[in-house]
């Protein structure tokens, strides 16, 4: 019998789960939260901790991902933890069976979380495997399909993956994105406090566009000592002014970020006249590039995770950050009037820009962390001074 025949026959009886990559590669193992299938761009994240966080980031819109940590499922899951309101991923892959928890903050197991969350994932599975899979042949479409009875057509599952149109020239943002403004007043999580809530007007107003906002990004806003109200991602510049913000902020976000500027783009060519401080992270990062004429890319296999060090050239200092990106501004095409601020120390892309006439700059990676290294948190306080200096 052919390998390519063997991939497509379960090695035992008790398989619940498949997943097939759009080569036509199949995994097989065990199914995991919500009994059905799901269909994603298959991705990899090296974090070690903060699954329920990255579960919730609207960022992995459109995404099943891969942990190539084993021991998911370690310290449970809380209500405090999520990023958002709900899980945005489309999917999980893990090595092993999810782990009991054991953390004093938790209180509920991931897998009744993820039947919750509505979300399908896959265990048993070579993660490695899988990893160096994407790592060669860059991220795919896949599709998890879990059946406790058993059974599998690998044909139709392969249909599937190949019919899903993929995240290039995809917008999502819209998808995930508040439908109408709100305000913003907790802060960032403490041992003894929690998350404090400091509801006494701060001075200065940030009106931040939801991209896909995840929730500590807020808290570090309102912990810097802003007050923050949130407006939908297709909010015109009008409606974004008429709140008299002291500084604008552009969210993170999924999907392609040319597909998000049709609409991004001339709201922020409008508020970049203002001359009012602008910051952006991530996507916001992306489309800001864009509005600004510069280029972006989809990458190969994209950077997740919580260890990447990345150069500030403001300072000279290296950080470790945490990082969430398929698609990446192309730092050849940024203009002359545009500097490149940050750069990624593994493989020299983009992580930064600063207009050189603007009080106006935005990074790749996640200073907020949630999971990961909070060396960036300055990025807050530097967005602060910017607006003070600016008032």
């Amino acid at each position: 019998m052919s390998e390519k025949l063997i991939k497509r026959i379960p090695p035992h009886n008790n398989i619940t789960a498949v997943l097939v990559l759009a080569d036509g590669s199949v995994f097989w193992g065990y199914g995991l939260g919500r009994v059905g299938e799901t269909v994603g761009e298959v991705c990899f994240n090296t974090s070690i901790t903060g699954y329920q966080e990255i579960l919730t980031d609207p960022s992995y819109a459109g995404q099943i991902i891969n942990f190539t940590f084993p021991h998911i499922g370690n310290v449970g899951t809380n209500e405090e933890d999520n990023e958002s309101h709900k899980s945005s991923a489309r999917g999980l892959v893990v090595r092993q069976d999810i782990t009991d928890p054991s953390n004093f903050r938790s209180s509920k197991h991931l897998n009744d979380w993820c039947m919750e969350q509505n979300l399908t994932g896959i265990s048993g599975i070579d993660t490695r495997k899988l990893t160096k899979h994407i790592r060669s042949n860059g991220a795919t479409n896949g599709v998890i399909y879990f059946n406790p009875e058993g059974k599998f057509d690998i044909d139709v599952l392969l249909q599937k993956a190949n019919e899903w149109p993929g995240l290039e020239g995809m917008d999502l943002a819209l998808e995930v994105s508040c439908k109408k403004a709100y305000k913003w007043y907790e802060q960032r999580w403490s041992i003894d406090r929690t998350y404090e809530k400091k509801i006494e007007n701060q001075k200065h107003h940030v009106v931040a566009i939801d991209y896909g906002i995840k929730h500590n990004i807020l808290r570090c806003l309102a912990s810097a000592g802003a007050r923050v109200t949130v407006v939908p991602a297709n909010t015109t510049a009008k409606e974004i002014l008429s709140y008299n913000p002291s500084g604008i902020f552009l969210s993170n976000g999924p999907g392609d970020p040319a597909a998000t500027g049709k609409y991004a783009i001339p709201v922020i060519k409008d508020l970049l006249k203002t001359n009012i401080p602008l910051f952006g992270i991530c996507l916001g990062h992306q489309i800001l590039a864009l509005a600004v004429g510069a280029k972006t890319t989809k990458m190969h296999q994209g950077h997740r995770g919580a260890n990447h060090p990345v150069m500030d050239y403001n300072t000279k200092k290296v950080e470790i950050t945490s990082m969430n990106h398929g698609f990446m501004v192309d730092k050849d095409t940024l203009p002359a009037d545009v500097r490149l601020s940050h750069i990624s120390l593994f493989d020299k892309t983009c992580c930064g820009i600063e207009l050189m006439d603007k009080p106006v700059f935005s990074v790749q990676h996640h200073p907020e962390a949630s999971p990961g290294p909070q060396d960036s948190h300055y990025l807050f306080d530097r967005f602060m001074e910017m607006i003070l200096k600016h008032a």
